[in-house]
């Protein structure tokens, strides 16, 4: 057996992996101990990413709308069809939309094609969505687009905030490290955030800001800061630049938070300056992401808390190779390699590629991207390794920008992803497995992605590198030359050398002592550092070496509006991935959240008519969807959230990004996703029911359906009116059917030809339906009896785990509770950590219920 060391596919983490190949699509995934990044660790998503490698779903040859193609004939369809926009409208009528799930080598081709040889600045990235605002905090304060920490600093941390991150969920592995820093030297943990989530739950302080509050509350902070005498004057006036009045200016009165919960978080920021603050997407996906950014940032220069060990401000990244596509260029408001767009830096980059045609300047940053593609403006759009029709906001707009797109091309992995099923031209791509090339994580670490399976498919037309196929179709553009490359290793050779630009116009990044790396140390390239510990520690990158303090004011208060009286956050769940292409294929996964859940606050469910488990619409300005209501004092009154990962491939009526609105941070131009007005109502469908099959039926007419990867097939929960149609759910086979008219229940187990179970469906106008687990572990199995499957129980029954705790060992609430009760202990939380929040919730929860009984 081969083991192969790798990266994780998932989070900006960048966790090694050893993968040992155990057959022809089958492997078994470890943690690789020798790796900085994880140190052997992983999350419940990356320790099964060995179910998510099989070619379900692939899209494994070239389509030209729904026939195959060749290669060469799908190719020369895109750049004829790409020749005769740019003939007709310019260069800047295409555009590229590309993706952190690409290398660093897919990137680099990619940016350069299109900035250097089309000569348009319209290539953008999905990482807009995540880490756009991050990125303009760091270039306003920095001079650069620079992460001035590393892991190590979370080690040596006595204090860490984290901003908008629900890190157990979101980086498991990161969350493990703060954990054991707890452990080690009793770091203290505040956690800012409006949502009481299970991360928040584990705090020493809970900071429940309102929605788009973190201004106001750094704001206040640095004047007490600044009140208590506690800033580095020195420092500020060594490597500062501090507008007039600014600091003076600041007012600790209004934190935005009650008072006593300001104190104790400005107590613990006082008396632990190895502070590390760690901010993410709660911070970013805001229309004043920017501004959040430098709020944080602000703190720290003040204080002098930087450039030294457990100290800094920490941008986390949502995706494994946001940072190496930062790096690159492949943000439209960069060059490349950290450059921008003045008379220098574009001399200097387009004599590097021998491109005199380079682009004049920024392009289209994401949502103003796809109003172009929607008003004419762009005529030609490829995507590539992204699904813009689920994850962008008013995702509706956006489907219809798509469909009005003269000529839509998509790089895919899967055949009938939302957005593929959109284009005019498909091109099959290497996923996770088969790709080799580089990827860098959250602190700048380099890693190296190595296949662990060839191609599928056949070579003339099974799926190739995106870098290859932008290598093939440049060719076809007349850039053969330019893009000659026949290795990754040649591509990442010219990418190093390239980042000397950066370096001599100031920049920290500088990758070119590698620009002459030969293919053999390329392939067993280790884990690298690049800009060193704290890389900005000699001197900041704007021109004067000095870093800025920004000035920055909190956002108005809304304006109520009495039709949207409520406020949506949207975001990740511990167990699921993007638009759950990959991570929806796996039964392990599915089983934490089956579907997406509307959390509300039972105050507000009460006022709106939502009953717990019952459906609700949620409708903002953009549109609306449909979701099950789960009743939680995790929200704060007023407020409601949803999960972002479902797609009309997983769900009816349950698309989150139908509802935030298109409206970006002015600097940045970084959706806000976490603050949508909205409003919510009941939704009673005249029916429920749940179906287990092992094929995957699309279902429609129903006002409602989800569904769920379980092991032997599919789970899906379906809502309707009027008359259920059968047919068109179920199988062929030899059917069994049990109907009581009176109370509105029907059930039908249909069994294969072989007499193994091929799906049952379980219907009920007004009851109850019969647990999930049992009836789904019985898809293909045989010797069952029929009322047994009618039932939907076994004639012996075994004990019910509960809901799904720790995924990684399968172990449900009950069983927790059960062995609480016996003073023994499970193997819950012994793996990723994820789950030990929760963990700890129930355990707390049984110590207490005996005392509350005594009382």
């Amino acid at each position: 057996m081969n083991t192969v060391r790798t990266t994780c596919a998932y989070c900006g983490v960048g966790c090694g992996i050893r993968a040992t190949v155990t057959g022809e699509r089958t492997v078994v995934i470890k943690g690789d101990r020798d790796h900085p990044a994880n140190f052997g660790r992983l999350c419940s998503k990356g320790t099964h990413l060995g179910e998510t490698v099989g070619l379900e779903g692939r899209l494994l040859a070239p389509m030209i709308g729904q026939r195959e193609a060749s290669w060469d004939e799908a190719l020369d369809l895109a750049a004829a069809k790409m020749r005769a926009a740019i003939a007709e409208h310019g260069p800047d009528s295409v555009a590229f939309y590309v993706s952190g799930q690409l290398l660093t080598e897919d990137y680099y081709v990619a940016n350069k094609l299109m900035k250097g040889f089309i000569a348009s600045g319209n290539i953008d990235t999905n990482s807009r969505l995540c880490m756009a605002s991050a990125v303009a905090a760091h270039n306003r304060a920095f001079g650069e687009d620079v992460v001035p920490c590393t892991y190590d600093d979370l080690d040596a941390a006595d204090l860490i905030l984290l901003v908008g991150s629900n890190t157990a969920w979101c980086h498991p592995v990161i969350w493990q490290r703060i954990e054991a820093a707890r452990k080690a030297r009793g770091t203290k943990l505040v956690v800012i955030d409006p949502r009481r989530t299970e991360t928040a739950e584990q705090a020493d302080l809970h900071v429940a800001v309102e929605p788009d509050g973190d201004i106001a509350l750094f704001n206040a902070l640095l004047a007490e800061m600044r009140d208590r005498n506690l800033l580095d004057h020195a420092f500020l006036a060594e490597h500062c630049a501090v507008p007039e009045g600014f600091i003076a200016g600041l007012d600790s009165n209004d934190p935005g938070v009650p008072f006593p919960t300001f104190a104790a978080l400005a107590d613990l920021v006082a008396a632990h300056p190895r502070m590390v603050t760690l901010f993410s997407q709660g911070a970013n996906q805001s229309r004043w992401g920017t501004d959040k950014g430098n709020a944080v940032i602000n703190l720290h220069l003040a204080m002098g808390r930087l450039n030294r060990g457990g100290a800094g401000p920490f941008s986390i990244t949502g995706q494994p190779n946001a940072m190496g596509g930062r790096e690159v260029g492949g943000l439209a408001n960069t060059l490349a390699c950290h450059l921008g767009f003045s008379p220098a830096e574009r001399a200097d980059v387009a004599e590097f590629w021998n491109a005199p045609n380079i682009c004049a300047g920024s392009g289209l940053k994401a949502v103003d991207l796809f109003r172009a593609v929607h008003d004419g403006r762009i005529r030609f759009l490829w995507v590539m390794a992204t699904n813009p029709a689920v994850s962008m906001p008013d995702a509706g707009f956006v489907r219809e920008a798509l469909a009005r797109c003269e000529t839509l091309v998509v790089s895919e992995v899967i055949a009938d992803a939302d957005t593929a099923r959109m284009a005019h031209i498909r091109l099959p791509a290497l996923a996770w497995g088969e790709k080799d090339g580089t990827v860098t994580n959250s602190e700048r670490r380099i890693s190296r992605q190595r296949a662990l399976f060839p191609p599928p498919g056949t070579l003339e037309s099974g799926p190739r590198a995106d870098w290859a196929i932008l290598c093939d179709f440049a060719a076809r553009m007349g850039w053969e030359k330019a893009f000659g490359f026949t290795s990754p290793a040649a591509v990442f050779r010219e990418y190093a050398a390239m980042t000397a630009l950066a370096s001599r116009h100031g920049k920290a990044l500088n990758l070119s002592h590698l620009s002459a790396i030969g293919d053999a140390d390329y392939a067993e390239l280790a884990p690298l550092l690049w800009g060193g510990a704290h890389p900005l520690a000699a001197r900041f990158s704007h021109d004067d070496g000095k870093a800025r303090l920004i000035a920055v004011n909190a956002p108005p208060a809304p304006k109520c509006d009495p039709r949207f009286p409520l406020r949506l956050n949207t975001g990740r769940y511990r167990d699921q991935w993007h638009t759950m292409t990959r991570t929806g294929l796996s039964s392990t996964l599915s089983q934490h959240r089956r579907e997406a859940l509307l959390e509300i606050h039972p105050s507000d469910a009460g006022a709106q008519g939502l009953m717990d488990g019952g459906l609700a619409r949620v409708t903002t300005r953009a549109g609306s969807a449909l979701f099950r209501v789960c009743l939680t004092d995790s929200q704060r009154p007023g407020d409601l959230f949803v999960p972002m990962h479902w797609t009309d491939q997983m769900a009816g009526e349950a698309r989150a990004n139908r509802l935030p609105l298109s409206e970006t941070d002015p600097v940045s131009g970084q959706p806000g996703f976490k603050n949508t007005p909205a409003r919510v109502e009941p939704v009673e469908p005249e029916w429920r029911a749940f179906l287990a099959t092992r094929e995957a039926p699309v279902p429609s007419g129903l006002v409602w359906w989800s569904r769920s990867r379980i092991a032997a097939g599919w789970l899906y929960e379906l809502a309707g009116n009027g008359e259920i149609r059968t047919d068109a759910l179920l199988p062929e086979g030899q059917r069994i059917e049990a109907a009581d008219l009176a109370r509105g229940m029907r059930r039908s187990v249909v069994r294969a030809a072989d007499g193994s179970l091929a799906a049952a469906l379980y219907l009920t106008r007004s009851g109850q339906l019969p647990p999930r687990e049992w009836v789904g572990e019985q898809l293909g199995q045989t010797g069952l009896e029929g009322p047994e499957l009618l039932a939907g129980r076994s004639a012996s029954p075994q004990p019910d785990r509960g809901s799904i705790v720790c995924v990684c060992h399968g172990i449900g609430a009950n069983q927790i509770r059960a062995a609480a009760c016996a003073g023994e202990a499970t193997l819950a939380g012994t793996n990723c950590g994820s789950c030990r929040p929760a963990l700890a919730r129930l355990l707390e929860d049984y110590l207490v219920q005996p005392l509350e009984a005594a009382e």
